[in-house]
């Protein structure tokens, strides 16, 4: 007799006005699994979990938990149930400490009616030594790393007695080192008994990872696997409905005079004495472990930040020192890191994103109105395909993969000689990523110059014309196209300065 899911969905709807989210959604959960779900971004899986901790409700379908019918009204009554959601960025309360974070909500009280914080530390301390990662529990959330404070939220889960754990991108920020230790917290949650969904757009992850995964496309159920009995190819087909054969469509393109050349650049403690040129028609990289350094150069170089000594020219022409707009004026785009934070004003519709470096150019007499505005976003709209039904959309309504095309269509509008990319693909789908690849190589081969930044060493490889590796502040080696290999770039983010032709 085969056992009871932990957790079941069948044929879950769940729609926003005339946009269908959830079309034919469909999981099993079994207890002592992992279980992932994938599918692009806008597939429905965000819109899956969302129902599942309880903060939307369903249209239709049914949601079993332990083979009973629920229907959760809020986040509360899913966590009474047994649910905790694990989300990318922690959501602690950053002036509390981690003991009374791990029990805001429900706090213990001594029998003479005082706060109990001698048993909130020790449960604490107990709680995160079982995970294998002891953390002081008089310590302030402020300063714990992004992996230190999602140990702290699995803690918090536990605690309560959590049946069901999803996680839900969470690796995107974490470092090699804490993304196998989350994994053996994972596989330790199992062993336990416990059913854990994992949200991932990293393929290596699932695979080492996760026993089942079910696969959805516009938010509708494609598939469910046994992980060890299908391929990355055939889950890529399953996802977007077709093959992407070439997930880097790297064009060749002329190579021609410096656009931007970097002579010296130091911040004392956090790079040192950093030099490269980047050419028309050339794509260079950045690679190198996190925390190198590399973002931290991108930002000097277009004026977010300052430096001490050195130089930055676009076409000859010097650049000012700390100078966001100078540097613009000169030709320079920027995408940031974080889309959400830096790139997008988040509550702002499609049109006003993609037109925000521009205005002043779209402006009339120092007026603009959305009829000057609405030409350039619908074209950028439309040349990258961003999925939205209008203009005005929230930026904060887009997928992830939207939400990125949005920010490259802000800079391409202002028609650059130069664009760094920094995580270009960070956190959307194969099927995205192609897209956005495809792009950038188009870029190259219409005279831009960039410099992309990426922890995805395939990405690295597949796309950069020149590597240039950072470790520690420091340019530590250069290869070219040719040259660049997993084994020679790794090495020399690792080890000391070594440099190839």
């Amino acid at each position: 007799m085969t056992p009871t899911p932990l957790l079941e969905l069948k044929g879950v709807t769940k729609s926003f006005g005339a946009v269908a989210a959830l079309v034919d959604a469909n999981l099993a959960l079994d207890a002592g699994s992992i279980h992932a779900v994938i599918g692009e971004n806008g597939a429905g899986k965000s819109t899956l979990v969302k129902i599942i901790g309880g903060l939307y409700r369903r249209d239709n379908g049914e949601f079993l938990l332990e083979g009973k019918s629920v229907d959760f009204q809020n986040t509360h009554e899913a966590k009474a149930a047994g649910i905790s959601v694990i989300y990318q960025e922690p959501t602690l309360f950053p002036d509390l400490t981690v003991a009374e974070n791990l029990f805001v909500g429900r706090q213990p009280y001594t029998r003479l009616g005082f706060l109990d914080r001698a048993k909130m530390r020790r449960e604490t301390r107990e709680l995160t030594l079982r995970l294998g990662v002891p953390i002081d529990p008089d310590r302030d959330a402020r300063g714990l790393s992004i992996a230190d404070q999602q140990v702290v939220e699995i803690a918090k889960s536990i605690s309560v007695g959590a049946k069901v754990i999803i996680m839900d991108e969470p690796t995107a920020a974490l470092s090699g080192i804490e993304v196998e230790r989350l994994m053996g917290i994972a596989r330790q949650l199992r062993d336990e008994g416990k059913g854990l969904i994992f949200i991932s757009h990293r393929f290596d992850e699932v695979f080492a990872l996760c026993d089942v995964l079910t696969v959805m496309r516009d938010g509708s159920y494609v598939a469910t696997n046994q992980t060890a009995e299908v391929t990355e190819d055939e889950i890529i087909r399953q996802m977007v409905g077709r093959s992407v054969e070439n997930l880097f469509p790297k064009e060749v393109a002329e190579v021609g005079d410096a656009v931007l050349e970097v002579e010296n650049l130091t911040s004392v403690g956090v790079f040192e004495d950093v030099s490269f040129t980047v050419r028309s028609g050339e794509i260079v990289c950045f690679a190198g472990l996190v925390g190198a350094g590399r973002s931290e150069i991108a930002r000097a170089i277009f004026g977010v930040d300052g430096y001490d000594s050195g130089s930055v020219r676009i076409g000859g022409a010097k650049v000012a020192r700390k100078n966001p707009a100078a540097a613009m004026r000169l030709g320079m785009g920027f995408v940031p890191e974080d889309r959400r934070k830096q790139g997008l004003a988040m509550t702002a519709g499609v049109q006003t994103n993609i037109t925000m470096a521009i205005r002043n150019r779209l402006a009339r007499f120092g007026i603009i109105t959305s009829s000057l505005e609405e030409p350039s976003a619908r074209n950028w709209a439309s040349r990258l395909h961003v999925k939205t039904n209008a203009l005005d959309t929230e930026a904060q309504m887009l997928s992830g993969g939207n939400q990125q095309k949005l920010v490259l269509g802000k800079w391409l509008a202002t028609e650059p000689k130069f664009l760094i990319v920094d995580e270009p693909t960070r956190g959307i789908d194969v099927g995205t990523k192609a897209e956005v690849h495809r792009l950038l190589s188009e870029l190259a081969g219409t005279g831009v110059a960039l410099l992309m930044i990426s922890s995805e060493l395939p990405e690295v490889l597949g796309m950069a014309d020149r590597v240039l590796v950072v470790r520690e502040g420091r340019i530590t080696a250069e290869f070219s196209r040719e040259a660049a290999t997993p084994e020679n770039v790794m090495y020399a983010a690792t080890h000391a300065p070594e440099v190839a032709a």
